[in-house]
């Protein structure tokens, strides 16, 4: 530019090459370029004379293929043909033919603008490993407010879907017109003639809850591409990597935690196509979606159970235990191949899985300690617990009282009552700690007869610690060595 602006102010060839600084013969290329151009330079095309002629065969290839070989699959087919050049060069020469393959005969579509309370879409991703078992994530998507639901389950069975179906629309506070999912096999049993069959229950599971079933195209992804994003986002941030830095989950209410973190952070940002929070627009679209039940469709859960006192539940004459919390509250049990799965349905956030078992038979319980709270620390060892005044200046005296109280009853002492009221006495005129350490010594030596208490509180305070000897260095002892026995039997 430089250059054609010089001659443009000399009209001259030679005068513009001194201008500018380059040769007068450049500057009649560049001249006589823009003239044969009609204005403005033509687009520089870069010459590849090794690759230029197996440009119909790498077209042919890529055609072939419909734009998905790889490039050094083609560079050994070149080379098998007396091509010289680099990988390089092939590489290039095959991304400009699959640019030109695809600009022709590449999926055309069109912005898809969506209808508030209309879609909603759903997929699965493999979550964590909890507890040596791998968790799904269901990953659901509404469409028009970009809001994003993220529910862990146990795996992928019809009443699993149903779990994070229905805990979903609990979340989304309504029921949108159309569900858009993959064609598993809990929503399409087989395809006839390109049209999906679905599955029987979750046809009625989706008339329970007002809600169409549909399923994209096998093997196309780009038809639900917001659940799809949605699981890349919750894979990348829940399942632990040396990316996030997450650390493994020590139980499931970690994951659970985890999982309502993550709907916090990103329906509370700005999305980039809306510019807006997607809680904000949720709040809009709940005046198009419909009344979500107020119970969740329970068919497919299983036979119901009130859990006992003991946090158990019974089926089949067999006991299996359930979390304390739900104690007096009714769950949903049902066998699914050698487990037992207990469902538990809360009234404001949905069913959820409460516990798992390996079926069992009568008689042998299956109990899972991670189902009750903490055992107290000391919770089989009593403690002495004063009821009168007595015993209460008895046990203020320290640890070694209670430690002497309990020792002396496990011994069967006599008189124990007088001999703690001797034990107080002694405090009041020797002081509690020393009476305390007296009581300690007598537990540990198992004197508990009269006048035991006395003498061992007499001995401590006449005691006189006698400290040890030292040992001479060897350096200046005076016993004589050994070396003279050294030819001792030589």
């Amino acid at each position: 530019m430089e250059i054609l602006e010089a001659y443009d102010a000399t009209g001259s060839l030679r005068g513009a090459a001194a201008v500018a600084g380059c040769d007068h013969k450049t500057v009649a290329r560049l001249v006589a370029a823009r003239e044969a151009a009609g204005g403005g330079l033509p687009e520089r095309v870069r010459q590849r004379p090794l690759v230029d002629p197996f440009a119909a065969k790498i077209d042919e290839l890529v055609d072939r293929s419909r734009a998905l070989v790889r490039a050094d699959v083609v560079h050994g087919v070149l080379v098998a043909m007396g091509y010289e050049g680099s990988y390089r060069t092939t590489r290039r020469a095959v991304a400009e033919s699959k640019r030109r393959w695809r600009n022709k005969h590449g999926r055309r579509t069109r912005p898809w603008i969506p209808q508030p309370g209309l879609w909603l879409q759903f997929d699965y991703g493999d979550g964590p490993e909890v507890a040596g078992s791998r968790a799904v994530l269901f990953c659901a998507w509404l469409a028009w407010s970009r809001f994003r639901v993220v529910v862990p389950l146990r795996d992928k069975t019809l009443p699993s879907v149903v779990i994070g179906l229905d805990r979903t629309l609990r979340a989304v506070g309504g029921v949108p017109t159309y569900a858009l999912t993959d064609n598993e096999k809990t929503v399409t049993v087989e395809h006839v003639a390109g049209i999906a069959v679905r599955n029987a229950t979750i046809v009625e599971v989706s008339r329970y809850y007002g809600l169409s079933i549909a399923t994209c195209e096998p093997a196309d992804p780009q038809s639900k591409g917001g659940s799809e994003a949605t699981v890349k986002i919750a894979k990348a941030d829940l399942v632990p990597t040396d990316h996030n830095l997450r650390e493994d989950y020590a139980d499931w209410q970690a994951l659970e935690q985890a999982c309502q973190e993550l709907m916090a952070d990103v329906n509370t940002r700005p999305h980039r196509a809306t510019r807006q929070p997607p809680v904000v627009l949720l709040a809009q679209e709940h005046e198009h979606l419909h009344r979500l039940p107020k119970l969740p469709h329970t068919l497919c859960f299983g036979q119901t159970r009130k859990v006992d006192r003991q946090a158990t539940v019974s089926v089949g004459d067999a006991i299996y235990s359930v979390p304390h919390e739900l104690i007096g509250e009714r769950v949903w049990v049902r066998a699914d191949g050698e487990e037992l799965v207990a469902v538990h349905i809360d009234p404001d956030q949905g069913p959820r899985e409460v516990a798992r078992h390996r079926l069992t038979t009568p008689g042998r319980p299956s109990i899972c300690d991670e189902h009750y709270p903490p055992r107290p620390a000391g919770a089989l060892e009593r403690r002495p617990r004063a009821r009168s005044s007595e015993e209460r200046e008895f046990l203020a005296i320290g640890e070694g009282a209670e430690r002497w109280l309990k020792q002396a009853a496990a011994e069967g002492t006599s008189r124990i009552r007088r001999k703690m009221a001797e034990a107080v006495d002694l405090a009041k005129l020797h002081g509690a700690g020393s009476v305390n350490d007296a009581l300690a010594r007598c537990a540990s030596y198992g004197r508990f007869a009269d006048g035991d208490l006395a003498s061992i509180l007499a001995h401590q305070q006449t005691a006189t610690v006698i400290p040890l000897p030292t040992r001479p260095s060897e350096d200046r002892s005076l016993q004589r060595s050994t070396r003279s026995w050294e030819g001792f039997g030589q």
